[in-house]
């Protein structure tokens, strides 16, 4: 774009803002950027709008299917480790996962960073973890936007949302009204925090880069490694299972926990059973439990406990369901089963 070697302005310099750090951010971001082109993705880094190319062949009633969020307060934990390679993936994950829940593919995804001082090299550092977390769920990352905010936040600091657009046939949206007692809940394993209750996690280990660095023998490493571990994406796992069994309904398990966020898949009169001993929690939850003296319904109430997502079958579809989630590499098994009642969800 030979149009910005010119584009320099002295006086907007003087109030913060350096235009020509935003083209080499661009310019330092591309390499990634490439990584995540698939077959509907049309260059346009660079220019106003993402463009993509949808292939709908096949499909009586194509629906689009859209997600967006943020990474909240797990930022400060990358902030204080100065590692920011994977905080992207974080991004992607909470978006992708919210619309793999409908049963659509995510076609592809833009980010917005707002940030005090644009630093090129840190921000390319940022693109780079989206990037990946776009590889991992099959989707093309066809734009986005730095915003450099001097006064609204200071130099080091950043926020970190984006969006994605995914696409299913109307006749294959999930019907989570076809639920019924005895249909079975299938547990995703999470591989951590992922992104969700760090307002509480920061409160509870008074974090600072001091503490981030402890290491605890049961987390295998230190605390900020444990906190800062990416949110993982169930997108290949979930579509390669909707092709081999009938899922009724799909649960994100983010920011409510289980009291929040499976009763959003349950029809009016169906309750989801969960014993709590098939719960496989992980040790950082149980960590965050003894240090801050949190109540198990509080603990259940705000964090995943181990389980990222769950998935809702007819019983003899099961074990089919669970085979299927292993080999693509999930920690998959039988949580619980659903119930006539109206309480939401029990766990006991």
């Amino acid at each position: 774009m030979g149009h910005e070697k010119n584009s320099f302005s002295e006086s907007y310099a003087k109030a913060g803002v350096d235009v020509t750090a935003g083209y080499k951010a661009v310019e330092l971001m591309k390499k990634h950027v490439a990584r995540t082109a698939t077959a509907g993705a049309i260059d346009s880094i660079g220019g106003f709008g993402g463009l993509f190319l949808p292939d709908i062949a096949g499909m009586e009633e194509p629906v689009l299917v859209s997600g967006t969020d943020g990474v909240g307060t797990k930022l400060k934990i990358a902030m204080l480790m100065d590692k920011h390679n994977t905080i992207g993936i974080d991004c992607v994950a909470m978006c992708v996962n919210d619309v793999i829940c409908c049963g659509a593919k995510p076609l592809f995804f833009l980010d917005y960073i707002a940030c005090g001082k644009n630093y090129p090299e840190k921000i390319a550092t940022i693109v780079e973890g989206v990037a990946e977390g776009c590889v991992q769920a099959g989707c093309a990352l066809i734009g986005g936007e730095t915003a450099e905010h001097p006064g609204l936040m200071p130099d080091d600091d950043y926020d970190l949302a984006g969006f994605t657009v995914g696409i299913v046939d109307r006749k294959k949206l999930l019907k989570p009204d076809t639920q019924k007692p005895g249909d079975v809940l299938i547990a995703l394993g999470s591989s951590g925090v992922h992104s969700n209750g760090f307002s509480l996690v920061r409160k509870v280990f008074d974090v600072t880069e001091e503490n981030l660095a402890r290491r605890f023998d049961d987390l295998g490493g230190t605390l900020g490694e444990t906190l800062l571990t990416p949110t993982v994406i169930y997108v290949k796992p979930v579509l390669s299972l909707l092709e081999k069994v009938e899922v009724k309904a799909i649960s994100h398990i983010t920011g409510g926990g289980f009291y929040e966020n499976i009763p959003r898949s349950l029809p009016d009169g169906i309750t989801a059973r969960i014993p709590r001993k098939n719960v496989q929690v992980l040790p950082i939850f149980d960590l965050i439990a003894r240090t801050g003296n949190i109540p198990e319904r509080d603990m259940f109430n705000t964090f995943n406990m181990g389980v990222g997502m769950i998935v809702s079958v007819a019983p003899e579809n099961a074990d089919a369901a669970v085979a299927s989630l292993k080999a693509s590499g999930i920690n998959a098994y039988v949580l619980g089963e659903l119930a006539a009642g109206d309480e939401g969800v029990i766990i006991d």
